[in-house]
């Protein structure tokens, strides 16, 4: 098993950040190199303090190696030194910290390509770059060269051991990368369709990554592997933050003491019916409110658009019922003239009277 000592653990818990520039430039470099004939290498640049690393730049270095032969294999070193040494010019704080390869798995020359980079740095990173994934996730694999102590106390050999990688770019470096993509996109695809893929995209990740929690503790269940503790502490974490969509009600007294019995009454049933229920319910009538109340308000904007345009298409007919009005204020107006001639005569009576 892999050695347990403190220099191991502390190159383990190490957390390696890969700068989207550095999977462009590698992506790069395997489409100038012949696409899928032979696997390309590279240098990384950026900072190692022990605790964090991260890989902020790289460049392409003239390598070839032995189809049939793992053990022949070419490394231009003094191509290296040069480029090393021009940017250290540029940029002072990217310092030489390991070595890239286009993969997709471990060679077995990579044990001695990883010794070559210890004239440079101490404990070189190698990070695997998958330029062609077929599958949704991080393209990075990362590991450090430990010493393997055997139980049979044999001679300690090298092996490489994995350490967790994730992809992080700073506000400029998205910047760039999303206009990079603007370039690249295909302008016939629509929006909509950008967003589904998208999404699509983002739960078959989902899936694959609940698939591996799936099989690695149903491995533990059969005793396969060990009981991780911290594992499973993650996995709680995980699990203590998704959301929860049920709320049921409190049972009744006669509710509870059915259950706790285990009668199998109809009032046992309607009890666990309701415990199940309940909240999806809620739900639905939550998600049911906000439906309605969106389609609301499309009908009463179509409405308001379909009055509109009656008023401009059919104003004939507006014009004509305007006609109309004038007819009844004509008849108004007669009614209007007689009700003032009652109200004469009525006067001419009161001034009779008084003669």
């Amino acid at each position: 098993m892999p050695a347990t000592t403190a220099e191991t653990l502390s190159l383990v818990s190490r957390t390696v950040s890969v700068a989207p520039l550095v999977l462009l430039s590698a992506a790069d470099h395997f489409g100038r190199s012949g696409k899928g004939k032979k696997r390309v290498v590279g240098v990384l640049l950026g900072q190692n303090d022990g605790k964090n690393v991260r890989v902020s730049n790289s460049f392409a270095i003239p390598f070839e190696e032995d189809g049939t032969d793992p053990s022949v294999w070419f490394l231009d070193h003094n191509y290296v030194e040069s480029m090393n040494d021009m940017f250290k010019k540029v940029n002072a704080r990217e310092k030489l910290i390991g070595w890239y390869h286009s993969g997709p798995k471990l060679r077995a020359s990579d044990l001695e390509i990883n010794e070559l980079f210890k004239r440079y740095t101490p404990n070189p990173l190698l990070v695997i770059i998958d330029v062609q994934p077929k599958e949704v996730g991080v393209p990075t694999d990362a590991y450090f060269a430990v010493e393997e102590i055997k139980d049979d106390g044999t001679t300690t050999t090298k092996t490489f051991m994995h350490t967790p990688s994730i992809i992080e770019a700073e506000e400029a470096e998205e910047i760039g990368v999303e206009h990079l993509l603007r370039d690249i996109r295909d302008v016939a695809v629509g929006t909509l369709s950008t967003r589904i893929t998208s999404q699509l995209q983002s739960l078959q990740g989902l899936h694959l990554r609940l698939r591996d929690i799936g099989t690695y503790l149903q491995k533990v269940i059969d005793k396969e592997l060990p009981v991780n503790h911290a594992i499973l502490g993650n996995l709680q974490d995980v699990f203590n933050l998704l959301p929860n969509l049920s709320n049921p009600t409190a049972l009744t007294p006669s509710e509870a003491v059915a259950m706790t019995n285990g009668s199998a009454t109809e009032g046992t049933a309607a009890a666990a019916r309701k415990l199940e229920g309940n909240g999806n319910s809620e739900l639905a009538r939550a998600m049911s409110v906000k439906t309605n109340d969106q389609l609301m308000a499309i009908y009463l904007k179509s409405a308001a658009a379909g009055g509109e345009g009656c008023e401009e298409g059919r104003g004939g007919g507006c014009r004509g019922k305007n006609g109309e009005g004038k007819k009844a204020n004509g008849v108004n107006g007669e009614v209007e003239e007689g009700g003032k001639g009652e109200e004469k005569k009525e006067k001419g009576k009161e001034a009779d009277k008084k003669r």
